[in-house]
């Protein structure tokens, strides 16, 4: 049996993971002082202070230094392949999947966008049919972000002899419908992808760091390969979400 005091710190915290799923302290606001919620339960500010480090853990919230506690429970994103239809990524003039999904959920989605020339990875090389060695790509990096909260890191990969010079090569502009949209206006509409997830891994420092993460959270790498009806591959998107915010969903014939 669970001493009384454990028990305490535990119920505190089932009480204001309750109270932030049912929407009294909304995503993204900053929870109330901590002795302040001592009051409100009835309890020491240490026990408040253990029934904290509970919800961090869950990833539900996330102190800020100088800031307070911020809530960031978030429910999962459903990663299925229906979110590439087009009519859902550019849904009221959602600016990509990732858009459309944080504006269902009420949040406000932020992009944080970076561009510029590279030599891809070997495998990304391989993937997109590029010659090894050569800054032959263009690279796009989006920290994407629901009402605060980093909740994605993508970097997506172009042949540089397609997107260079065109909308995909700015850093500030938001493309409506994302991505795939720009690559069909090119010329270059995807009928086909494959994907490879890597279901948990630690983050490496860098992650950690963009996410606001601790470095032992787990997170999702999910990597998107987009080709033409020829069968050439024009896109490759690796994508690194916390675990506790990603729920993987896919359907498909049986024979």
């Amino acid at each position: 049996m669970p001493t009384p005091e454990r028990h305490g710190f535990r119920d505190i915290a089932a009480k204001i993971r309750e109270e932030i799923i049912d929407g009294r302290y909304p995503t993204g606001t900053v929870l109330p002082a901590e002795p302040e919620l001592a009051d409100r339960y009835g309890a020491s500010r240490s026990l408040v202070n253990r029934a904290m480090q509970v919800l961090a853990a869950e990833g539900i919230v996330r102190p800020r230094q100088g800031r307070g506690t911020m809530v960031t429970w978030l429910p999962p994103m459903l990663h299925s392949p229906a979110r590439y239809d087009r009519a859902a990524r550019e849904n009221q003039g959602a600016r990509g999947a990732f858009d459309a999904e944080v504006r269902a959920r009420g949040l406000e989605p932020q992009h944080e966008i970076t561009t510029g020339r590279a030599e891809p990875p070997a495998d990304v090389a391989e993937t997109l049919g590029l010659p090894t060695g050569e800054v032959n790509c263009l690279v796009r990096r989006r920290r994407l972000l629901a009402s605060g909260i980093p909740v994605r890191l993508n970097a997506s990969w172009f042949p540089l002899d397609i997107a260079e010079g065109t909308v995909l090569e700015e850093d500030g502009p938001v493309i409506v419908g994302g991505v795939k949209s720009a690559l069909a206006e090119l010329g270059y509409a995807q009928t086909r992808a494959r994907e490879q997830i890597i279901p948990s891994r630690l983050p490496t420092d860098a992650e950690a760091h963009a996410l606001e993460i601790s470095p032992e959270r787990t997170v999702v790498e999910i990597t998107h390969v987009g080709m033409t009806a020829e069968g050439r591959a024009v896109e490759v998107t690796i994508s690194v979400a916390p675990a506790h915010y990603l729920t993987a969903q896919y359907e498909f014939p049986l024979a």
